[in-house]
Formats: C-alpha cells, sequence, structure tokens
C-alpha cells in the first residue's frame, strides 16, 4: 500500500500562498508539486481534499486580491447558498473601489464602485465544503466570512448582502443565467420582492439601474432549477401570458400536484423534464402524475432539456397553440 500524504497541521483543509509554505518552512517546493496540494493560481494552493467549487475559488482569488475587495454578484450568491449561481470554474466576481487600481485577471472579474457596498454583517455565510459535506467556515465571533487562517497568508473574505448580489447578478450577468439565480434567493428566503424593489431603487440612477429593474420583474422564486427559470422566461419574452410557478391542483382525491408551469385560468400547464426524469422510478411518477392532471381537465405539455435547447420555436408555438385551444386571446 502506497505511503498516506503527510500534511503540516497548519495547513489541512487550508487554501495558501505557495511561497509563504516554503518560507514558513511547513513545506518544499518540491513538496508543493506532491499529490497532496492542488494548485489553484499562480502561488496560491489548496488541500487536495478539499471539494472544488466555487467555494474554494472564491478562497483562493482572495490571496491575490486586495484587502478591501468584496465578492459581489454571482459568486456573494454561491456563498449564500445558491449553488447554480456559479462553479469550480466560473469567474470569481469581486467589487473593489477604484482607488485600489487593480485590473481583471484570468478566473477573476473585477467590478469597480466608487461607493463602498453592502456587505454580510461578521461571521455569516456558508462556504466551501469537504468532501465529507462538513463545513469549512470561520465561527461566527471569528470575524467575516471565510477566514483562511494559517500563516501562510491568511485572509478574511466579505461578501454582499443578498439584495445587494441580486442586483450586481442583474447588471453583470446575461439575463436568463441571472434570473435563475434571483430566482434562487428568493426562493431561499434570502430576499423578498420588496428587497429588489428597494434595491433596485436604490441604485435607480447607476448604470444597469434599468437592466436590473426588468430582471427582477421577471424572477419568480417558486422555479424548482435553472432549466425550469430559463424556460418561463423564454415563454414570456415569446409574447405569452405569464405561467404560474408550482400552482397546487387539488384531485378530488385530496392529493394536491404542482406543476413546473400553470396558466390556471385556462388549465394548461407545462413539466419540464430534465436528465434525472429519465430514471425508472421517476418516470413512473411523471406518468401517474400526468394521467392525475388530464383527469382532471388539465392539458399537460412536456418540455424536454433537448427541446429547450434545440427547438424552443416548436416549444413555443405548442404551449401557445394549447392556449388558444382552451380560450387565450391575445
Amino acid at each position: 500500500m502506497p505511503p498516506q500524504p503527510s500534511r503540516p497541521a497548519a495547513l489541512a483543509r487550508q487554501v495558501f500562498r505557495g511561497s509563504e509554505a516554503v518560507r514558513l518552512g511547513l513545506l518544499s517546493r518540491h513538496q508543493l508539486r506532491g499529490a497532496s496540494w492542488l494548485r489553484l493560481r499562480h502561488d496560491v494552493y489548496a488541500d487536495a481534499r478539499l471539494r472544488r467549487d466555487h467555494g474554494l475559488a472564491c478562497r483562493a482569488a482572495a490571496l491575490r486580491l486586495p484587502p478591501e475587495a468584496v465578492l459581489a454578484g454571482p459568486s456573494a450568491a454561491y456563498l449564500h447558498g445558491v449553488e447554480h449561481a456559479a462553479s469550480f470554474t466560473d469567474d470569481v466576481h469581486v467589487l473593489v473601489p477604484r482607488s485600489a487600481r487593480i485590473d481583471s485577471q484570468p478566473g477573476i472579474r473585477v467590478h469597480t464602485l466608487g461607493a463602498a457596498p453592502v456587505l454580510l454583517p461578521a461571521g455569516g455565510g456558508p462556504v466551501t465544503r469537504t468532501d465529507d459535506d462538513r463545513a469549512v467556515a470561520a465561527e461566527a465571533t471569528a470575524g467575516p466570512a471565510i477566514v483562511d487562517g494559517t500563516a501562510a497568508g491568511a485572509r478574511v473574505l466579505r461578501w454582499s448582502t443578498p439584495a445587494q448580489a441580486a442586483w450586481e447578478t442583474a447588471v453583470w450577468l446575461e439575463p436568463f443565467r441571472a434570473v435563475a439565480i434571483v430566482d434562487g434567493l428568493l426562493g431561499r428566503g434570502l430576499v423578498t420582492p420588496a428587497d429588489l424593489t428597494a434595491v433596485a431603487e436604490r441604485n435607480a440612477d447607476r448604470p444597469g439601474g434599468r437592466r436590473a429593474r426588468w430582471v427582477f420583474g421577471l424572477a419568480d422564486g417558486g422555479a424548482q432549477s435553472p432549466p425550469e427559470s430559463h424556460l418561463r422566461v423564454r415563454l414570456v419574452l415569446a409574447g405569452l401570458p405569464r405561467p404560474v410557478t408550482q400552482h397546487p391542483i387539488r384531485l378530488a382525491s385530496g392529493l394536491a400536484l404542482h406543476p413546473d408551469l400553470a396558466w390556471p385560468a385556462f388549465r394548461v400547464a407545462v413539466e419540464y423534464d430534465g436528465h434525472w426524469h429519465a430514471d425508472a422510478e421517476q418516470l413512473h411518477r411523471d406518468r401517474q402524475r400526468l394521467n392525475h392532471l388530464v383527469g382532471a381537465g388539465w392539458v399537460v405539455l412536456h418540455v424536454t432539456s433537448r427541446r429547450l435547447h434545440r427547438d424552443f420555436p416548436g416549444v413555443a408555438r405548442e404551449v401557445r397553440a394549447a392556449l388558444v385551444a382552451c380560450g387565450w386571446r391575445r
């Protein structure tokens, strides 16, 4: 059996500057190239056991940024718990004052702002998880957010509040992705429609203010996944009436079903079938659900991932035809 890799206790589960670890005698340059460590950026390394998610990317970016940098937009949304907001390979979005004089670099998208953003209070927020799903985080009394507390390049991270992160996301990202992230913030109760209205009004005169209000107007916390958000927004932009997410349909048996999208006035529903719907047990439940809805007098259309991305015009025609057949008049 090969020997187990040796890791100094000070670097276990940590993200650190390689040059500092060498200077402090914790590792040699040769050891840095071993399987125990993952090189994330120039001179930035991590314990290879850490999960490769966006939280890890944020911790790595922090060691290359000035102390006044704030994680923002989709990166902040991720750290608040919207896991689909960003992945390990996505850019880390940061906000810095203009005086910081730092430019974007591979893997880090820098945004500047004259006034200081609103930040998360000290000690909050989920962070990178280890392989056994335990959070690697500072205690609430230890200071703000993520702490990489070794002597080999210690840094503390701060990130935007959920409402501010929603505004930044709406301004910086393409609309479909932005709406899905704002949906996630709403669905998790991290923001309310009133919060979005307030942050939109507060930033109305800033560049992107009109775009943010438009994205917020399309958001809906009832969405269960980013593809459902994508489908809903595309249908609305295609000129169809706005559907209700997760509308409760109570059957005679007392069972309540909640289709992904529904137009209750016309008794038309749309179900999004992702890749996991190919599972045999899920397919059985889907067909039973479909029978219940049809038996209750509803027209139900199914949209697969492939059709959403490759044949959306056909999907829109079918939904439009179903609504017209059930009494919708534009």
